[in-house]
């Protein structure tokens, strides 16, 4: 079974762009999209005129004043104007929900051509209102005053895992040191140097404790960033590159009050996971690499649990015995995932389904993995919240 299978008729990726992550001050989220957007267009080998819908991913909550960005993607070209665009708002995961909003669009017949985009400015804000603005994805937190903010969140989930399961401290630094090195790989990645092992285990004046027991480089970067995918139900002709299938796709979302959830467990994640794998016909076994969403290193621990990849608590097996690094069982995070890429808000779930797409067509670069067939991405909004997993196959 696959995603054909069960609904007659292919989602592929036929053309994507992706510009770079980080602090881009001559950027503005116009200048962003449409960057990204004609380069996907240029990429899939089509025109303008031919793209019967637009989804935009974007977070925002006050980080920038425009709050009503969907017909910017419209400046590519005058062959845009009146072809329906709608913004896409589902906080760190806004980027998949787009991605997932545009499939749909194609499955129920009412699209041929889609245009997603994943897009955030943030660094332009400061850094109260861009934590404020975090913070308003979080039920408890939203409205409140916290020194922490979104890492706060996080660090309690850590220590909650700590106190199940026992000290996590070396191995988060483990899990940040190798997405760092993985950045330097990525052209597009904001943090592009190998700060290695000892560094990001040990706290010092460069690597600050910021919410015990999440260091600096236990955090995703603010970013500002965008990228874009042309998704199709047929191959388009003058691509630049083979498309990339979508064999299976998966969303789940779970209770909001934190004292509905247990905070270990990202329970819904591993529903839209399983779902994910289950319209795709696929196991575990069967991936070749995942990009999964690392907002802080204690996410990508609790993922690999949340994937199957080790039990409950054994998260530490998979990074201490190199199952997740670039020549392990299932690679995870080659692109330098959140931690290293960064994390424009919008813009991340349309980020990680772009390098996964180029993995699988064989132009990664110096990220570039040996022939790889088929792939996950995993990405989530708030604290385990809202859950998107897309399984991708090489044509």
């Amino acid at each position: 079974m696959s995603l054909k299978d069960t609904f007659g008729k292919d989602v592929l990726l036929n053309g994507w762009g992706h510009s770079h992550f980080g602090k881009l001050p001559d950027e503005t989220l116009e200048s962003l999209i449409v960057q990204v957007a004609t380069e996907a267009i240029e990429n899939a080998g089509i025109e303008a005129g031919q793209i019967d819908e637009i989804y935009l991913g974007q977070f925002n909550s006050g980080m920038m004043p425009l709050a009503f960005p969907s017909s910017l993607a419209l400046q590519v070209s005058d062959r845009l104007v009146n072809v329906p665009s709608t913004r896409v708002e589902n906080a760190c995961a806004s980027g998949s929900a787009a991605f997932q909003q545009g499939v749909k669009s194609l499955l129920a017949g009412t699209a041929k051509t889609v245009l997603i985009i994943g897009a955030e400015k943030m660094t332009q804000a400061t850094p109260d209102v861009v934590g404020s603005a975090l913070l308003g994805a979080d039920y408890d937190a939203a409205g409140t005053v916290s020194t922490t903010g979104f890492t706060g969140l996080f660090a309690a989930i850590a220590l909650a895992y700590e106190e199940r399961y026992g000290p996590i401290s070396d191995v988060l630094g483990s899990i940040a040191a190798k997405n760092h090195r993985n950045g330097v790989d990525n052209p597009y990645a904001q943090l592009r140097k190998d700060l290695g092992v000892e560094f990001c285990r040990t706290v010092s004046e460069k690597n600050p404790m910021v919410a015990n027991p999440l260091r600096r480089t236990d955090c995703s970067p603010v970013s500002d960033g965008a990228a874009a995918i042309i998704l199709s139900t047929a191959q388009t002709a003058g691509a630049a590159t083979d498309p990339v299938r979508l064999a299976g796709f998966g969303h789940a979302n779970d209770f909001m009050p934190a004292a509905r959830r247990d905070a270990t467990e990202f329970a819904a994640a591993r529903v839209a996971w399983q779902r994910a794998l289950a319209m795709a016909g696929t196991s575990l076994d069967d991936l070749d690499f995942a990009e999964v969403h690392d907002c802080f290193t204690v996410a990508e621990l609790i993922i690999y649990e949340v994937i199957g990849l080790v039990p409950n608590g054994q998260g530490a097996r998979a990074i201490e015995e190199g199952w997740v690094f670039k020549d392990g069982r299932l690679p995870i995070n080659v692109s330098g995932g959140l931690k290293a890429k960064g994390h424009p808000v919008g813009a991340t779930g349309v980020s990680q389904h772009v390098v996964a797409a180029m993995q699988l067509t064989g132009t990664a670069g110096d990220m570039q993995l040996t022939a790889p067939r088929r792939a996950a991405v995993q990405n989530m909004g708030g604290v385990g919240i809202a859950n998107y997993t897309s399984v991708l196959e090489a044509w």
